[in-house]
């Protein structure tokens, strides 16, 4: 069955980069354009077949919900969590390109998509405590994650025009983290059992200092931008 009309790469990166700041993906780095240009493609697909970017993101979710279920189990769990990653960052990129390729992005779509990418990051920091990483450190690796997506959409509500910055702390950063904590403790794991716990706390300790340094950017950013906004025009000369 056809879908209807939808954009191609040209006009979907136009597109996308309306909704992203003005970040446009056709300039990217080569890693990242293609990661996008992927997306894109599979979003066309699935737009054809009709089913829509909802459903995608509710996938999205249900994967990540995989991760600490899978991740615990004796031998190949964190090989299993790690995949679970990587399947729940394709449906992440790809409910979002659903959308634009069709023409069906919506502000309620953007709230659904941001709640499942906050849920999904608690399912991967479940899991690096299951396998074991100390509560308290994976509580802060989530707040901190947290404060920096609270940052930005406040700064974005009091006038922010821009994305601010593009930190070390972004959702990409996080994915890699918890894709590579995931591997690196199943691979130590095969070595020693007690190794994987050693290996995803560093992997936690890692994401809770990229976090609080993109965070710092952030906020930088955001004081400039919002600075900016609130200084008064040049006025001219009064007439003598």
């Amino acid at each position: 069955m056809v879908g209807t009309q939808q954009l191609k790469w040209d006009d979907y990166a136009t597109a996308w980069a309306r909704l992203h700041g003005g970040f446009d993906p056709r300039v990217a780095a080569p890693v990242v354009r293609a990661w996008l240009r992927f997306a894109y493609h599979v979003g066309y697909v699935l737009g054809r077949l009709r089913i829509g970017p909802t459903p995608v993101t509710v996938a999205g979710v249900l994967l990540c919900v995989c991760v600490p279920v899978f991740a615990v189990r004796p031998g190949d769990g964190p090989f299993l969590g790690a995949l679970f990653v990587l399947l729940a960052a394709v449906a992440d990129s790809v409910d979002g390109a659903v959308a634009v390729a069709t023409g069906r992005t919506t502000r309620l779509g953007y709230v659904y998509d941001s709640v499942a990418d906050r849920l999904g990051e608690v399912a991967w920091l479940v899991a690096f405590w299951l396998v074991g990483a100390p509560g308290a450190l994976v509580a802060t690796a989530g707040a901190l994650s947290w404060l920096h997506e609270y940052v930005r959409a406040r700064a974005v509500a009091a006038g922010m025009r821009e994305i601010g910055a593009v930190t070390v702390g972004e959702r990409p950063t996080r994915v890699s983290v918890a894709l590579a904590g995931l591997l690196l403790a199943g691979l130590t794991g095969l070595i020693e059992p007690d190794l994987a716990a050693g290996t995803i706390t560093m992997a936690t300790a890692v994401w809770v200092l990229l976090a609080a340094f993109g965070l710092g950017q952030l906020l930088s950013a955001v004081r400039r931008a919002l600075l900016d906004a609130d200084r008064p025009p040049d006025r001219a000369a009064a007439p003598r």
